[in-house]
Parts: structure tokens; C-alpha cells; sequence
């Protein structure tokens, strides 16, 4: 069992997702089970919430023991996290006490990185802001690429009402550039495993780009392939956070996730 209260108005959703790593995995269970309690009243469906609500979830052991991220390095002023897929970026920070200087989607696993301290904060914001930082994705697509690798350019619109984005490849009102370069590992059974250089990180814009040139992610229902995803059983992109590079206080740092995706197992159904 795990309580909360809650400190601004919200949902139980966006609460949950932004305080509890738990939870966020597991809400939809809770909510069909009766195992959420808001006030001490049970909950079975997302409701509002209210500054100073007292949010109760009985989770299990189990529960409570799923691992939402591993540690690849920590010092007095970072913490680099291995986020595990199905874990907001936000419940991650909550959890550890940190500050977030970037953010991966929910069901992106992989490398994000954390602050301590607000002086670190503040220059490793920086740093990702000014795209100072060197950002390596591995994914597994549907393999329709022309070309072993390519420096790929486009303009992407961010619909805030809807949460999606579009890509143009000419440019058009209210679109910004976007430039991602990919090269292939790997190709087997109709699917590739890709090394993405992202070199503007816009929302969405892996899953978005790579769909748009006609080899969407593996398991992304939202830009991507949704027959083929069903037919492998996959709800969650296979995409990961695999390399961070930078300088900070003149001393280098690289790190490496242990979370790559690999081909799915047997071949489609």
C-alpha cells in the first residue's frame, strides 16, 4: 500500500504517472480491481482530483517490487537512470527525490539524466538545450528502408490539443525543421534494428520521422504499424535511450544503456 496527497489540482492519471512509477504501470488493473481509494472512497475509473485529496493504492508486493529503472552512474551532482519502459519520466524524478533535465516517453526506455543540485541542473539544461549532448537511439522498425544509413531532414507540427505531431517535407506554417540520421545494424524477417542519431529532440520525433519515410517503429500504436505490432503481440515501441555523450565541468562523460530492444522472438502471427 502506498498514500499520497495530492498537492494541485489534477487527474488520477497525470497524478499517478507523476508520483508513483508504480502505479503508473499497474492503474488500469488497480482501477478494475477496487484497489485505488481517493479519500477513502474506492475508485474504478480516472477521476478529477483536488489539492490536499489523499490518494491510497493497494498495490502488491509484486507491485511494488517492479524495478523502474537501474542505476548507470551517480555522483554528487547527477544520477543517470536506465528507465525502464512503461515509467513517465516525471514519476521517475518523483521517486528519486531529482530533477529531470530531459525527458523520454512513457513506453521509450533507456538513458535520462538527473540533477541534484540546481547549478547542475541549470548547465545540464543547457547542454540538452543547446544540443551539446550527443543522443543515440536503437530501435526496431518495419524494414522498408531504401538505404543502409542517411541524414534524414524534415519539418514536424506539434498538435497540442491531440498530444500528436506531423511531418512535412517542405515547410510549411507552424512546422520546424527536424533532422534525425539513421543507420542499420541489423535486417531480419521483414524488420530492421536501427542506430538513430537524433539531432533535434522534438516530441515524438523518432517514432514520427521514421514513420513518415514508411519503417515505423515496432510496437508503436500511435505513428506506427498497427496490424503488424498486434501481429508480434507488441503495445510499447521497442525504442531506447543507448547513448548519452557530453562535457561537464571539463570532464567528458558517455554512457550506455543496458536496455537495447532486440528482434521479437518466432516471426509474426
Amino acid at each position: 500500500m502506498k498514500k499520497f496527497t495530492v498537492s494541485h489540482n489534477t487527474s488520477l492519471r497525470q497524478f499517478t504517472d507523476a508520483t508513483y512509477p508504480q502505479g503508473s504501470f499497474y492503474l488500469s488493473a488497480l482501477l478494475r480491481s477496487g484497489d485505488v481509494r481517493v479519500n477513502g472512497v474506492r475508485v474504478r475509473s480516472v477521476v478529477p482530483l483536488k489539492t490536499g485529496d489523499e490518494v491510497v493504492y493497494f498495490t502488491s508486493p509484486k507491485m511494488e517490487a517492479k524495478r523502474s529503472h537501474s542505476c548507470i552512474y551517480a555522483d554528487e551532482h547527477m544520477y543517470v537512470a536506465d528507465k525502464e519502459s512503461g515509467v513517465e519520466s516525471s514519476a521517475l524524478a518523483c521517486e528519486l527525490g531529482l530533477s529531470a533535465v530531459h525527458r523520454l516517453d512513457r513506453n521509450t526506455c533507456g538513458l535520462i539524466v538527473l540533477a541534484r543540485d540546481a547549478n547542475t541542473e541549470n548547465e545540464l539544461t543547457e547542454l540538452f538545450r543547446s544540443r551539446s549532448v550527443t543522443k543515440q537511439y536503437i530501435c526496431i522498425c518495419k524494414d522498408a528502408f531504401t538505404r543502409p544509413s542517411a541524414e534524414l531532414s524534415a519539418y514536424l507540427y506539434k498538435d497540442e490539443i491531440r498530444g500528436l505531431v506531423k511531418v512535412s517535407d517542405s515547410p510549411k506554417s507552424g512546422y520546424v525543421p527536424i533532422y534525425t540520421g539513421y543507420t542499420l545494424l541489423e535486417r531480419r524477417n521483414g524488420l530492421a534494428k536501427v542506430l538513430v542519431d537524433l539531432h533535434t529532440g522534438k516530441t515524438h520525433q523518432i517514432r514520427a520521422h521514421l514513420a513518415h519515410i514508411g519503417c515505423p517503429v515496432l510496437g508503436d500504436n500511435r505513428y506506427g504499424d498497427v496490424a503488424l505490432n498486434r501481429a508480434y503481440g507488441l503495445a510499447r515501441q521497442q525504442l531506447c535511450s543507448h547513448r548519452l555523450a557530453f562535457s561537464l565541468g571539463g570532464r567528458d562523460y558517455e554512457f550506455f544503456s543496458r536496455l537495447d530492444p532486440d528482434f521479437p522472438t518466432g516471426r509474426a502471427k
